[in-house]
C-alpha cells in the first residue's frame, strides 16, 4: 500500500512539470449569479466532466434541481423527487417524511445501503463496512440539487454498486450580508412543519444555518413521527486559492411504528395498526472540515475530515404478526418489549487531487486520491425491555442478548484518468485498492463465543474504464465498466440462533456495471437512453445443512450470483409559447430483467436451485411520466407512476404464508398533482396532491427490519406549504 500511495505521488509530481494554461480549473472561483428565465428553468440536468476534483466525464449521471420541482420535498416523496430519474425503485419504509429509501437496478433499496450516500461531498451512511444504511435524515427543503452517479463511476469515491449519491445544500444568498428563508407547511394526518435558514456572506466569511421541525400522524391507525434537524455551515476564504469549510449536521426523528400486515389484513384494512408498542429512533451527528486549495491554474487540492456519530434505537415486541401483541393473562400487563441500539463512531479522511494536463494537441485530467476509515459500530440487541407503551429503552434486567463490536480500519488508493484524444473523443480508465480489516468480538447468550468469526480481511484490487463521444453539439455517446463490491455486513455474520453458523469462508459480494448510451439536447427536446448490465457474485443467503449428529441447521453463506440486464429512457419535450406559456412532458421508464445465476436457497430443511428466478424487489418495469404546464409564475405538474409486479423472495413465493413475510408485491399505478404559485418576489405557495385516487398499494416485503410481512404505502394526502425569502 505505501509503494501504491508513493506511486500516486510521484504522478502528481511529475504531471505538474508539464502544467500548461487550460479552462477545465480555474485558479480563482468566483460567486457565479445565473439568471434563467422561470419558464426555461430545468429541473434535470447532466454533471460537467469535471467538476471540484471529481472526474464525470463518460459515466451516467442526473442532477436534479429540487428548487424547480413541482415535488412533495416536506414528506420526502421519492417517487415525486426522483421522478425524472429512469430506473428509480422507491421503498416506503420509515413513515413519511421521515428518509429517502431508493435503489436502482435490481439492487437494495434498504437506506440507500448500495448507494455511496453523500451530503456535499461527506459520506453519510452510518458504518461502510459493518452496517452501511444512510440513517442521517436532513430535511429536503435544505437540499437544492441531488446529484446521482451510476455504478460506473464508484471507483472515484467507494466501491458500491449502486453508484453515488450526493445531496448538494442550499447556501445564503451571497449578494447580502444576512437572508432568510422560511418553509411553513401544514397537511393531512396533523402535518405541521417549519424550517427556517438564515445565510450570507461578509467579506471572505460565508455562513449558512438551518432548524426543522416536523411533527405528523400516519396514514395508518396510532402511527405518528415527530423529528428535527438543524445544521451549521461556516466558510472562510484566507486567499483567492485557500478555502475551508467548517459544518455541524444533526438529525434526529422518533417514529411509532404500525406494525407489518399480512396478505387477509391489508385486503380487510390496510390503515389497521397492528403493534402499538414499537418505536424507532435514529439520532446521528455529522461534523466534517473541508480544505481546498488552488495549487496552480491545472492542480486543485481538496482535504475532508468527517465523521458519523450517533445511534439508532429501538424498543419493539418483536415477534411475528401471527403472534398478537396482547395482554398476558398470567401477568395482567403485556409482554415485555425488546431493546436494540446501534452506536456508530465513524471517521473518514480523504484526500483528492485533480491534476490538468496536456502535451501538444492531446490533453487530460487525472483525479487521484487516498481515504482512510476507521469504525466501531457498538451492537447491543436482544435487551429485555418494559411492558409499557412509550418509548422506553430501560432494561428491566440487566445485561444484553448481543453485546459485540464491529471495528473496521480500511485504507483506499484510487485514481482514474480521462485522456482527451481530440476534441470529441475522450478515453477514461481507472483503478481503486481497497485494503483492511475488520475485528468481530463480543456475546451472544445463545451461542459459543469461540465459533463467532473474529477477523476478516478485505484486500482487492476494482478497475473500470468509459469513453466519452460528442460527433456533433448536442449529442453524446458515452459507456463505461467498472467492477464494484459489496462487504459482509454484521447482519451477514451474526448468527440469529443457536440452530444457525456462518461460514468460516464467506465471501464479500463482489461483481461489475456495464452501461452505454446516448444522451443529448436539441431544440424543444432533451433525451438520455441507455442499457446496463449488473453482475453481482456470492450474494448472502442461507442453505440448510446436516450436522455430526444428522440435525438441520441454517448456514450463512454465498448462495450464488444474480445478472440484471436492462434499459432506461429518459425523453423531455420543452414547449414555450410567446414567452407567456410553457408545457413539458416527460417520460423516465426503466426495463430491466434481474435473475438468479447458479444459486441456491434454503426452504424449510431443503437447499432449491433458483437459478433463472426473479431477484427480490426487482420489478421488470418502472416508468414515471409527467406534464408539466407553467404561466407567468404559477406551474402545476401531475404524475403517474407505474412499478410492475415483483417478489419478496429467491424463491419467487405467489402466495406466501400466514405471517405475510414472502409473497409477490402486486403492480401499482399512482396519480399525483403538485403545483406552485409565486405571489410576488419572494412569497411563494405550494400545494401537493398525493396518490389523488386513493390507491391502496405496498411496495415491498422485507426480511428485516422493521418486521417481515406488508408494509402498507400511504393513500391520498394533501398538504400545502408557505415560503418566505427575505
Amino acid at each position: 500500500m505505501k509503494k501504491i500511495t508513493a506511486i500516486i505521488l510521484a504522478i502528481f509530481c511529475s504531471l505538474s512539470l508539464f502544467s500548461q494554461k487550460s479552462d477545465s480549473i480555474r485558479a480563482k472561483e468566483l460567486d457565479s449569479v445565473t439568471i434563467i428565465s422561470y419558464l426555461r428553468q430545468p429541473t434535470i440536468s447532466r454533471l460537467n466532466n469535471i467538476q471540484g476534483t471529481y472526474n464525470f466525464s463518460g459515466k451516467k449521471n442526473e442532477v436534479i434541481n429540487l428548487t424547480a420541482v413541482d415535488a412533495d420535498i416536506t414528506n420526502k416523496t421519492g417517487r415525486q423527487t426522483f421522478a425524472k430519474v429512469p430506473g428509480v425503485f422507491v421503498y416506503d419504509m420509515d413513515g413519511s417524511g421521515n428518509q429517502i429509501n431508493i435503489a436502482s437496478r435490481g439492487l437494495d433499496p434498504h437506506r440507500g445501503w448500495d448507494y455511496n450516500v453523500r451530503k456535499d461531498g461527506v459520506i453519510t451512511n452510518s458504518d461502510m463496512y459493518g452496517y452501511p444504511a444512510s440513517h442521517y435524515s436532513m430535511p429536503l427543503e435544505s437540499i437544492s440539487k441531488i446529484e446521482l452517479v451510476r455504478g460506473t463511476g464508484s471507483l472515484q469515491y467507494g466501491a458500491q454498486f449502486g453508484g453515488m449519491l450526493n445531496y448538494i445544500s442550499k447556501q445564503g444568498d451571497t449578494t447580502k450580508k444576512f437572508s432568510l428563508e422560511s418553509i411553513n407547511t401544514v397537511g393531512s394526518y396533523n402535518l405541521l412543519s417549519t424550517f427556517n435558514a438564515i445565510g450570507g456572506k461578509i467579506g471572505r466569511f460565508k455562513y449558512y444555518a438551518y432548524y426543522d421541525k416536523k411533527s405528523r400522524n400516519g396514514y395508518r391507525d396510532t402511527e405518528h413521527s415527530e423529528s428535527e434537524a438543524e445544521d451549521v455551515v461556516l466558510s472562510y476564504d484566507f486567499s483567492s486559492n485557500f478555502s475551508a469549510r467548517l459544518e455541524y449536521a444533526r438529525s434526529v426523528y422518533k417514529y411509532r411504528i404500525p406494525g407489518q400486515m399480512n396478505d387477509s389484513m391489508f385486503n380487510a384494512d390496510p390503515r389497521q395498526a397492528t403493534r402499538l408498542r414499537n418505536y424507532y429512533s435514529p439520532d446521528i451527528h455529522v461534523p466534517s472540515l473541508k480544505l481546498s486549495w488552488q495549487l496552480s491554474p491545472l492542480t486543485r487540492l481538496e482535504f475532508t475530515s468527517s465523521a458519523i456519530l450517533g445511534q439508532r434505537s429501538s424498543v419493539m415486541f418483536d415477534k411475528p404478526i401471527t403472534i398478537k401483541d396482547t395482554i398476558n393473562a398470567l401477568t395482567g400487563d403485556y409482554n415485555n418489549r425488546q431493546v436494540d441500539i446501534d452506536n456508530y463512531h465513524s471517521y473518514t479522511n480523504e484526500l483528492r487531487m485533480l491534476k490538468g494536463y496536456s502535451f501538444g494537441a492531446v490533453g487530460g485530467n487525472l483525479v487521484a486520491g487516498i481515504q482512510l476509515m476507521n469504525t466501531d459500530l457498538h451492537r447491543r440487541g436482544l435487551g429485555k425491555g418494559t411492558t409499557g407503551s412509550d418509548y422506553n429503552l430501560t432494561l428491566v434486567e440487566p445485561g444484553w442478548g448481543r453485546d459485540m463490536h464491529f471495528k473496521t480500519n480500511n485504507v483506499a488508493v484510487f485514481a482514474e484518468n480521462t485522456l482527451d484524444v481530440s476534441n470529441t473523443l475522450s478515453f477514461n480508465a481507472g483503478f481503486r485498492v481497497e485494503q483492511g480489516e475488520t475485528d468481530l468480538s463480543g456475546t451472544i447468550v445463545y451461542y459459543p463465543e469461540n465459533e463467532i468469526p473474529v477477523n476478516i480481511k478485505h484486500k482487492f484490487p476494482l478497475f473500470g474504464a468509459g469513453f466519452s463521444f460528442h460527433p456533433f453539439p448536442g449529442l453524446e455517446f458515452y459507456g463505461g465498466w467498472s467492477q464494484a463490491y459489496h462487504p459482509m455486513l454484521f447482519k451477514d455474520l451474526i448468527p440469529s440462533s443457536t440452530f444457525e453458523k456462518v461460514d468460516p469462508n464467506i465471501k464479500d459480494a463482489k461483481g461489475y456495471n456495464i452501461e452505454t448510451g446516448a444522451r443529448g439536447e436539441l431544440g424543444f427536446m432533451k433525451w438520455d437512453i441507455s442499457t446496463f448490465i449488473v453482475k453481482y457474485n456470492n450474494r448472502f443467503g442461507t442453505l440448510s445443512q446436516l450436522n455430526d449428529n444428522d440435525e438441520f441447521f441454517t448456514y450463512r453463506t454465498n448462495i450464488g450470483n444474480s445478472t440484471t440486464i436492462g434499459g432506461e429512457i429518459f425523453l423531455e419535450g420543452n414547449w414555450i409559447i410567446n414567452n407567456w406559456y410553457a408545457i413539458s412532458a416527460f417520460t423516465s421508464t426503466s426495463f430491466m430483467d434481474a435473475r438468479y445465476r447458479d444459486a441456491m436457497v434454503k426452504s424449510g430443511n431443503d437447499n432449491i436451485d433458483v437459478d433463472g428466478n426473479k431477484v427480490e424487489s426487482a420489478p421488470d418495469i418502472i416508468s414515471r411520466n409527467g406534464i408539466t404546464f407553467k404561466w407567468r409564475r404559477m406551474s402545476a405538474t401531475a404524475l403517474y407512476s407505474y412499478v410492475s409486479k415483483s417478489y419478496a423472495d429467491a424463491l419467487n413465493t405467489e402466495i406466501g404464508p400466514a405471517s405475510g413475510a414472502v409473497g409477490a408485491v402486486p403492480s401499482y399505478g399512482l396519480l399525483d398533482i403538485n403545483t406552485s404559485f409565486t405571489v410576488f418576489e419572494g412569497i411563494e405557495v405550494k400545494l401537493n396532491i398525493n396518490n389523488v385516487t386513493n390507491k391502496q398499494y405496498f411496495t415491498k416485503r422485507p426480511s428485516f427490519y422493521p418486521g417481515p410481512g406488508i408494509w402498507p404505502s400511504e393513500g391520498r394526502s394533501m398538504n400545502m406549504s408557505f415560503v418566505v425569502r427575505i
